[in-house]
This record gives structure tokens, C-alpha cells and sequence, in this order.
């Protein structure tokens, strides 16, 4: 499969992928910050909008020399389509992209017609790009798929690299590192086989990846060989007066560094239970999971500000009442949603968070097409 892609200017060349495409910014409504549970000195903050017009954006990044990278999961194509799990048609297309923002706030899709399949016609809630991070070899592209592995099957050609990080290279070609849909539909370590790569952290060379399908965080060094560093049972949790069981759908990983421990967040999948997601203390080498805080809710993204943890909420009431969501500093051992701190609420359907510099940078918009938005908001 090959991507569009054109390198211009010295720092995109020191992109491997990089190709500044010219696309113009489209414009999308202003997120509004609101109140939260908890806010801090003068209350939660108002953001400023840094991105516009991305289609279903998820994970963020930062380049050594402070641009910003985000998976864009695209808004789909013409098909083939195929039943969705949420009811109705997902369609298959070539939309998926990288959109880079320069430091000076210039935004260019830098990588265009990677997979990507949503909603049909509305190319909403889509699967594709999910995360990306630039390293030693030239960037990575984590591709989402929300299905299980064998659904690739029926699709085109290009939509055999969903469920794969993989990486751009300077010819343009997409390569894959690791399949992570084919291990998880050979291993399915939790519940049936289902995988949807979604967050990745590169650290000393190897990547950490957690499968929201799979429920699993995986590890893979840059020969692709991969291995299961944590597993994620479903719980029981109570609904509609019955104990029913709750997958964990882990969505992102994070590290603080100094303590060597990888910090995974949790969605959790139904009844999404208010205060029922869980952060997780990884030991990378044993693989043991220690409860970090508890009382979030449908958290998507996770990031360390020094010592300090902020997380995303995609839907502060749980997704059965909508994706209003917000960015939240985490108490560690925190148990209840009032032991956290609201940073910015009342966020559309928001998602990836990527810190610089004392502020926030987050994706909201993110099961929308040409809605979507990063958000920077000063902690």
C-alpha cells in the first residue's frame, strides 16, 4: 500500500513520512469549556482551539522539536461496506490521515489515503488511524479496526494493514511492524477474538500497545516481535438491578519515567458504569497490574505533566447519555469521581491529550468527520 506523500522543507524532511499536502484549514464550531465536578484555582479552563476540520482525530504526539502529530481515523469511503457492531454500515475507504501542526500553528496533512472505515454516509465513528509517534526510524501509524481479525477478509487490499502499527517510509510505502489483529485472533487471550489497536507509547526503542478489542496492552520491538505484557478479565458490575459482566477495553498507555512503570486508562465497555474506569500501574517486566486510581469514566488518553496525571473522559455520565466529556487531574488512589479535579469540561466527544510546555493539548470531535479540533488548554 502506498501513501500520498510529498517531503518539503528541512524540518517536514526530517519527518520520514513527511509531505506537506497544502490542505487548507476547514473551519468547525468552537469547543466551549464549561463547569466541571471540581475545579481548580478560578475554576476549569477555557480552551483555545489550535486544529480545525479533522476527521474523527484521536492520539497526539510531539516531535523532538515541539510539532504536533495527530491520527486522524478518517471518515470512511465508498465501501465495501459491512455490518457494524453499533447497528448499521461501516465503509471502507482510503481517508485516514497524519495532520501535522508546526509549532508556529500552521496545519498540513502530512500523510494522506491510509485505511479508514465509519458509518455509512454519515462517516462518523470511524476505525483507521489511531495513534502516531515519531522516532529514530521516521514516524508510526497505529491503525485501529473494531472487529475481530477475520473481518479484514472481506475488505480490499488496503484494509489488510488495519489492525497493524505500522510505518511510513520515505518512498511512501506503508510497512508493517507488527499485525496485532492477526496475534490476537491466534492468541484472544480475554472473551472472543475482537481487535481495535488504539493508543501506543514508544519508549527505549520498543512500543507498548494496547488493544481496546483484545483488551490487552502488548509490547513490540522493532523487529515486530510480539509479546503480552498485561491481560484485562472483565467485572461485574451492576445495571438495571443485576450483576452483569463489563469488559475493561483498555485504550492508552503512558509512562512518567522516573518510576519505570507503564499507566494504562481504561473505557470500559457496557453498561459504562459513571466512575467505574479504572488507571492501571503496569510492571513492564512482570506484567503485574496494580489499581493507580479509580472513579473516571470512559477515559481514552493519558498523560504526565511531571508527576502529575491528567486523563480524558469521553463521556463524563457514561456514553449510554452522550460523549460530553472533559480533561481531568487525576488524584492517585483517588476511588470516587469527587476525589478528581475537572480541568476542562463540557468537551465534544474529546479523546487524545499530548502535554507541552504546561498545557494540554487534546482532540475533540472525535467520532465526527471534519468536526474535529485539538484543544490547547493551559494546566
Amino acid at each position: 500500500m502506498k501513501v500520498h506523500l510529498r517531503l518539503s522543507g528541512l524540518r517536514l524532511a526530517a519527518i520520514a513520512s513527511s509531505a506537506v499536502l497544502g490542505v487548507a484549514l476547514m473551519g468547525a464550531p468552537s469547543a466551549m469549556a464549561g463547569g466541571g465536578h471540581k475545579g481548580g484555582p478560578g475554576g476549569p479552563k477555557e480552551p483555545v482551539v489550535f486544529a480545525t476540520g479533522l476527521d474523527n482525530p484521536r492520539q497526539l504526539s510531539f516531535t523532538p522539536w515541539g510539532d504536533l502529530l495527530v491520527a486522524e481515523a478518517g471518515e470512511g469511503g465508498s465501501g465495501p461496506c459491512v455490518t457494524s457492531p453499533e447497528g448499521g454500515n461501516s465503509c471502507f475507504g482510503t481517508s485516514g490521515a497524519i495532520t501535522m501542526v508546526t509549532s508556529r500553528g500552521k496545519q498540513f496533512r502530512i500523510v494522506k489515503n491510509l485505511p479508514s472505515i465509519a458509518g455509512e454516509g454519515t462517516g462518523e465513528s470511524a476505525s483507521g488511524p489511531s495513534d502516531v509517534a515519531f522516532g529514530r526510524n521516521g514516524l508510526t501509524v497505529l491503525i485501529g479496526l473494531g472487529a475481530p481479525p477475520d473481518a479484514r477478509a472481506a475488505l480490499p487490499a488496503a484494509a489488510q494493514k488495519m489492525g497493524t502499527l505500522s510505518r511510513v517510509g520515505w518512498n511512501g510505502k506503508l510497512q508493517v511492524i507488527a499485525d496485532l489483529a492477526a496475534w490476537e485472533g491466534a492468541n484472544n487471550p480475554i472473551a472472543d477474538p475482537d481487535s481495535n489497536p488504539s493508543g501506543m507509547l514508544l519508549e527505549g526503542g520498543k512500543y507498548f500497545v494496547t488493544d481496546a478489542g483484545g483488551n490487552t496492552v502488548l509490547s513490540v520491538n522493532q523487529r515486530g516481535r510480539i509479546k503480552q505484557v498485561a491481560a484485562y478479565d472483565s467485572r461485574l458490575v451492576d445495571f438495571a438491578g443485576q450483576q452483569v459482566p463489563m469488559q475493561s477495553v483498555p485504550t492508552s498507555v503512558a509512562t512518567r519515567g522516573w518510576d519505570g512503570a507503564l499507566y494504562v486508562s481504561e473505557l470500559t465497555g457496557f453498561p459504562f458504569p459513571v466512575g467505574g474506569a479504572n488507571i492501571y500501574r503496569v510492571d513492564p517486566r512482570t506484567g503485574k497490574s496494580t489499581v493507580y486510581a479509580t472513579g473516571l469514566t470512559n477515559v481514552t488518553d493519558l498523560a504526565f505533566d511531571g508527576r502529575t496525571l491528567y486523563v480524558v473522559q469521553l463521556a463524563n455520565n457514561g456514553l449510554l447519555a452522550g460523549p460530553t466529556g472533559s480533561v481531568v487531574k487525576v488524584k492517585p488512589s483517588g476511588t470516587t469521581p469527587a476525589d478528581h479535579t475537572t480541568v476542562a469540561g463540557d468537551l465534544f466527544a474529546p479523546y487524545g491529550i499530548a502535554i507541552r510546555g504546561g498545557n494540554a493539548y487534546v482532540t475533540t470531535g472525535a467520532i465526527a468527520k471534519d468536526a474535529g479540533q485539538v484543544l490547547k488548554i493551559r494546566l
